[in-house]
């Protein structure tokens, strides 16, 4: 019997496998098929930020209600509108440069709610 450094069992010589958020058997794991969908208010948030970036700016995205991979497909449609580079982190769409006027104008065609926050 192995257990990780949080103390759940990972592993069992009866079972095999352990998933540690159901504890079920790997191959009956319902777990990594849900998708995960980050938890919000519906409002998607738009803003500019300079921090730790040297002086650049950078166009910040929040809440989108989209799962992992639909998020990076569409950070990469918001990207190319936009004409720049950007990535993803921790949820977050990071697009470079200020492109908020463009940015409000798309993601309102999608139907989703939008507000401009910071300043």
């Amino acid at each position: 019997m192995k257990t990780n450094r949080s103390g759940t069992l990972v592993y069992s010589t009866g079972l095999g496998r352990i998933c540690p958020e159901c504890r079920q058997q790997a191959s009956r794991c319902q777990c990594s098929q849900k998708p995960q969908l980050p938890r919000g208010d519906g409002i998607v948030r738009i803003s500019r930020e300079t921090k730790g970036r040297k002086g650049k700016g950078v166009t910040l995205v929040s809440g989108v209600p989209l799962a992992a991979p639909e998020l990076k497909a569409y950070a990469a449609n918001l990207k190319k509108l936009c004409g720049s580079g950007g990535a993803i982190k921790n949820g977050v769409i990071e697009v470079q440069g200020d492109h908020r006027d463009r940015l409000f104008a798309e993601l309102q065609k999608q139907g989703w709610t939008v507000k401009l926050s910071g300043g």
